[in-house]
């Protein structure tokens, strides 16, 4: 796609650090790293995507097969406390660039990178809770297991 700068790095025409390739995703460094050590890898599809709403869902699976992979080169490679995993849809919710990615990114203890500023949302009424999963519900549509099957497509062996 025109304009898109992760289309950019996928053809070549802006360098990147490349962590894995394949030919369906590719993972790479973020230019914003944590201080205590370079570790925030984002992991896109090859073929442009802009959001969760588009990404077809076997493609949704192998990136987050991906960043699942990454997540433990990172653990083994850096060390880190833990490792954060996570994906913005939308512009209100941090999506920057509209070429669907996921971020694995290294923390530590105190590194002040806390997912929401190391604040939760506060509790809601229970109520609440209840009203938002019934209306939720009656718009998930149904997993794609049988597209799976017929397809032949079967998780490989790590």
């Amino acid at each position: 796609m025109a304009d898109c700068i992760f289309c950019d790095i996928v053809a070549g025409k802006i360098p990147a650090s490349k962590v894995y390739e394949d030919e369906f995703a590719l993972a790479f460094m973020d230019l914003s790293q944590p201080e205590r050590g370079a570790g925030h890898i984002l992991v896109i599809p090859k073929a442009h995507v802009e959001d969760i709403h588009a990404i077809p869902e076997v493609t949704l699976g192998w990136v987050h097969a991906v960043a699942a992979r990454m997540a433990g080169a990172v653990k083994q490679a850096l060390n880190p406390d833990g490792v954060l995993i996570w994906q913005s849809t939308g512009r209100a919710a941090g999506q920057v660039v509209p070429h669907f990615h996921v971020h694995v990114m290294a923390q530590w203890d105190g590194d002040g990178y806390e997912l929401f500023g190391g604040k939760f949302p506060p509790e809601a009424d229970a109520e609440k809770i209840k009203e938002a999963a019934r209306k939720i519900a009656r718009h998930v549509l149904a997993p794609p297991h049988h597209h799976m099957e017929t397809e032949g497509i079967r998780p490989r062996d790590n």
